[in-house]
């Protein structure tokens, strides 16, 4: 059962006892003393001291273990906050999606998610170094999105997406590190009286972008990444208030699938930790456009079986809990290989008690990365075996 903690963090006083007032003298052979004291005023009492503001913590004090069992299956709302590009509050809208209205997240928790992925770049909205000042309206238009799902009770996952500034090597660790810290500090602040509903998320898929290593990593890379992480984590501690309760994703090299990237995530030492995965698995079926739309069960099962059995040995069967933050199966014409696929992807990440959140990029035609499942501007799902077989397959 949640319970909520309602902890008061109030100063220490020191009391000082009142002094007793002098009685009134019953000895007339001394009137100069009776005069003295009859004239004397009244004494008062002490007054009580008063404490100081408290600092009200309206966040549930739950294992993350359990946070996680609570989530059924999440969407994300892909390229739109996370759009580059664009021109200040208008990059929502830079790679062609709608602007983001409360309609839409209502239809897609409305369908049967209950966990919403926010991601966003805050890259081109913020200032200069040292302070790297986040825009006020970007923070603001931020948060309205971020209430769209919140106020309607669902997990809501805000991380920091696309972001072109962060490079893990020794030579930008320290700078990088710094800016990483700077950016949460604001964020942190910003969503503080937020309560166990909001999850904040590090990085995405932090890489050596444009290299030879970029989808494999590096042991330099695994160390810089895992320092970032526990900068992170001390940032969003350090602001206070729920924050000190704030369950945090930590992700490994370009968050990937890959055994040797996700053993070499290091923990910071905190108990509200969930480890954060990407896999669009098997690559060729699901993420690779050359690839085929062709589901080969005896095949294709083995990969996710290997997948969930690594996330189990290295976390799960540990107490530690996974979301896969981004799967999908692009569409390629071929619905009912989709629906083979996801059933079985979703029941093995059942089995180990890890919830999935689907990429949608609103993208649905084209020889691109076709991930749409809700089409935002006709409100509606295209591809209903698809939806009706992931529903079904949680709800078992």
């Amino acid at each position: 059962m949640k319970k909520k903690v309602w902890i008061a963090l109030s100063g220490i006083f020191l009391m000082t006892a009142g002094l007793c007032g002098c009685q009134k003298s019953e000895q007339p052979e001394v009137p100069d003393l009776v005069e003295e004291q009859t004239n004397a005023p009244e004494p008062t009492a002490t007054p009580e001291p008063t404490a100081a503001p408290a600092t009200i913590l309206t966040i549930a004090d739950i294992s993350s273990k359990d946070l996680v069992a609570d989530m059924k299956i999440g969407w994300n709302l892909g390229n739109t906050l996370d759009a580059t590009g664009g021109m200040g509050i208008m990059s929502e809208t830079a790679w062609g999606n709608p602007k983001t209205k409360q309609e839409m997240i209502d239809a897609v928790l409305d369908a049967g998610f209950n966990v919403i992925r926010i991601p966003v770049t805050w890259d081109g909205h913020f200032g200069g170094a040292p302070d790297y000042k986040i825009h006020d309206i970007w923070l603001q238009r931020v948060k309205e999105v971020v209430d769209y799902a919140y106020n309607k009770g669902a997990y809501v996952i805000l991380n920091m997406h696309h972001e072109e500034w962060y490079f893990p090597t020794e030579d930008t660790k320290e700078e990088n590190g710094e800016q990483i810290a700077a950016l949460w500090t604001q964020i942190a602040e910003y969503f503080k009286e937020y309560d166990e509903h909001l999850v904040f998320e590090g990085l995405n898929e932090p890489r050596k972008r444009g290299t030879s290593l970029e989808w494999t990593g590096d042991a330099e890379a695994r160390e810089v990444i895992n320092y970032w992480e526990q900068i992170f984590v001390d940032t969003v501690r350090a602001t206070g208030g729920n924050n000190t309760l704030r369950h945090l994703m930590i992700t490994g090299y370009a968050a990937s699938s890959a055994k040797e990237n996700l053993a070499a995530i290091r923990l910071p030492e905190d108990d509200k930790l969930i480890v954060s995965v990407h896999a669009y698995t098997p690559y060729n079926f699901a993420l690779n456009t050359a690839g085929t739309s062709t589901w080969d069960a005896a095949k294709d099962n083995k990969d996710i079986d290997y997948f969930m059995q690594t996330l189990d040995e290295l976390f799960v069967s540990q107490g530690i809990p996974v979301i896969i933050g981004e799967f999908g199966a692009m569409n390629k014409e071929n619905e009912a290989e989709r629906v083979e696929w996801v059933q079985y992807y979703l029941t093995k990440a059942q089995e180990i008690g890890v919830p999935c959140v689907w990429w949608d990029n609103n993208a649905f035609i084209g020889s691109g990365e076709n991930f749409g499942l809700f089409d935002r501007r006709a409100m509606e799902f295209p591809y209903q075996d698809l939806l009706d077989a992931m529903m079904q397959t949680i709800n078992k």
